[in-house]
């Protein structure tokens, strides 16, 4: 590996520059090196940080996203082709909550809700679709995210984002928000589906779509830190099907806890998607199991968790840098 001597401006680029002539991307970064130590100007590695405008060659490299040097095109492009890539598949995408939705309504609604007329005063069908709704909020969330960011790393793609001038703020807020969008997305169209069986009333919209958008942006974090986890596609799967879905069909999707004996109820609180359904189905008839503070709660602890777990990795590049 030949030697570089760049510039004093260029200092804090050379291992940077190193390590891509060891993952041997060729001769051409090694004659942008060349060139930037003849000429030294921001424009010739495009992979490192540019000073601010008006700044000299002395000036300090950018590492922290604010809100004066935030990559808003490097977000838009991240997000924008993960929404291509989701709208590529928007007709499997759309019909599988709607038909899923279909029949638990078949099922539990005629089924059980035959025998069950209604629970806390509301009909069980209309009980139920909060329930639905964040059964499919909290896989969809986790699934989109987790394979938005697996998908790089099983061709190869990611080194290029890794040594673009993005910073892992830019990086998580690019796939974590096309990850909760699609799920919000999703999330109306179960509401609309429900709507076609029973009718629905939302006494808090606003609540309504809070609880929402903070369950899709929270379980998209942790999308993310499964897909960045996994060695292998399998290893995508296995938190959702076996942790995730039987937490949620656990947490009061199909029931009230109220229903379980008393040492079941005290079980069931340790399940923390128990909070999630419980708040969100009080924004729609202003009943749930626990206090929907507490529920607010809960659902803002686990984002925050979630949002530092997913820092740590983009800093320390866990399981991202070979």
């Amino acid at each position: 590996m030949a030697a570089i001597s760049l510039s004093p401006f260029y200092q804090g680029e050379r291992v940077r520059v190193r390590v891509r002539l060891r993952q041997g991307f060729g001769g051409t970064d090694l004659a942008i090196a060349r060139r930037a130590e003849a000429d030294p100007h921001p424009n010739l590695l495009p992979f490192a940080g540019r000073p601010r405008k008006g700044e000299g060659e002395g000036a300090p490299l950018r590492t922290k996203p604010t809100k004066a040097n935030m990559n808003y095109p490097a977000v838009k492009s991240i997000y924008m082709f993960e929404m291509a890539r989701w709208g590529r598949t928007i007709w499997t995408s759309v019909a599988s909550p709607v038909l899923s939705t279909a029949l638990y309504f078949v099922v539990f609604g005629s089924a059980i809700g035959s025998r069950i007329a209604s629970v806390d005063g509301v009909a069980y069908g209309a009980f139920i679709v909060p329930g639905l709704m964040m059964l499919m909020l909290l896989t969809e969330s986790i699934s989109n995210a987790s394979f938005g960011i697996y998908l790089p790393r099983f061709t190869g793609t990611i080194y290029e984002l890794l040594s673009a001038p993005v910073s892992p703020f830019e990086v998580m807020l690019g796939y974590v928000g096309a990850a909760a969008t699609k799920s919000v997305i999703l999330g109306f169209i179960v509401l609309a589906t429900a709507a076609l069986f029973v009718p629905i009333h939302i006494a808090h919209p606003l609540l309504m779509v809070a609880f929402l958008v903070l369950t899709a942006v929270t379980f998209s974090l942790f999308g993310f830190i499964i897909g960045i986890w996994a060695d292998g596609f399998e290893k995508l799967q296995v938190i959702p099907l076996l942790a995730i879905t039987p937490l949620t069909f656990l947490g009061g999707t199909f029931y009230s806890v109220s229903m379980l004996p008393p040492l079941w109820q005290k079980i069931t609180l340790i399940n923390p998607v128990v909070y999630l359904i419980s708040g969100f189905r009080w924004s729609f008839y202003e009943i749930s199991d626990v206090n929907v503070v507490l529920s607010l709660a809960m659902t803002l602890a686990f984002l925050l968790v979630c949002s530092g777990v997913v820092w740590w990795i983009l800093r320390t590049g866990y399981r991202l840098k070979a």
